[in-house]
């Protein structure tokens, strides 16, 4: 019976037919990426035609969290920069922005936050694809975002169950619908095809020890998700400084002076944030 419920809210949460711009722009430009005859000229110029979704990915892309600031001047100067993969991911965290503002105060603000500090570490730890990193933080929160859309009787008696329960928003998830947002991020990273990295990073952020293909994005935004709220930038939800897996600092290689590194570095790029706004 439980199994039935959950597979029932499962197809419910994946008709994300309300979540905007995001499926029609993405398919189109996913079967052009498949076809060996496309150019990224091509690519950037359906992108581009969403001039609303355009000017968002270019303030986003051009923002501190991934590291080219103010030098990125059109999408196909991003798609060259930082590959089709990166670019997906921020097109579809800027898509969801409308309905994180309207549906959870702070989470946008939060995603952003653990975006910049999951970032931060993966470049202290010498981690290759950054940006992939920078885009799973951003996104490590997406089946909240989902949940709310699909689900929204049951967002509300989660948020009841936190506030009067004192419990983490994943510990209330997991009490009314029988799973949290990381297996709903599982479920959409399938449905909407996102690369692998990215899947592991949003799919593995509570349980890193889990992640078997990209264990190190996994770290690097369950550290982030941690420090951000360390911050108390913006809400996931909950007021709780997340449980620090212990194997995380093991597995990047930190020590606690590395942390004291990476959280001062992290206080002056916070100062550089706050005043931003992407809508």
């Amino acid at each position: 019976m439980a199994e039935d419920l959950k597979l029932e809210r499962k197809n419910q949460i994946l008709a994300v037919k309300d979540l905007p711009t995001l499926p029609k722009v993405l398919d189109e430009v996913s079967r052009l990426v498949r076809d060996p005859d496309s150019s990224t000229e091509q690519i950037a110029k359906l992108i581009a035609m969403d001039q609303v979704l355009s000017a968002k990915v270019l303030k986003m892309v051009n923002s501190p969290i991934y590291g080219f600031p103010g030098r990125i001047s059109s999408i196909h100067h991003a798609l060259v920069l930082l590959g089709f993969n990166v670019l997906r991911g921020v097109i579809v965290s800027t898509s969801v922005m409308d309905i994180m503002l309207q549906n959870m105060v702070g989470l946008w603000e939060h995603s952003v936050g653990c975006a910049l500090a999951s970032a931060t570490v993966a470049r202290h730890v010498g981690l290759k694809d950054v940006e992939d990193v920078s885009v799973a933080g951003l996104l490590h929160d997406l089946g909240k975002v989902v949940c709310a859309v699909q689900l929204p009787e049951m967002k509300t008696s989660i948020e009841a169950m936190v506030k009067a329960q004192d419990v983490t928003y994943i510990d209330a998830e997991k009490a009314v619908m029988g799973f949290g947002h990381d297996r709903v991020n599982a479920w959409i990273a399938d449905h909407w095809k996102l690369p692998p990295a990215i899947k592991e990073g949003i799919s593995y952020h509570h349980k890193p020890q889990l992640a078997r293909l990209y264990p190190d994005v996994a770290c690097c935004v369950h550290l982030g998700d941690f420090m951000v709220r360390l911050f108390e930038y913006g809400s996931g939800g909950d007021d709780s400084v997340l449980y620090l897996e212990p194997d995380v600092l093991k597995k990047l290689k930190l020590k606690p002076a590395d942390l004291e590194k990476i959280l001062d570095l992290l206080a002056e790029q916070f100062l550089e944030i706050a005043d931003l706004s992407f809508v």
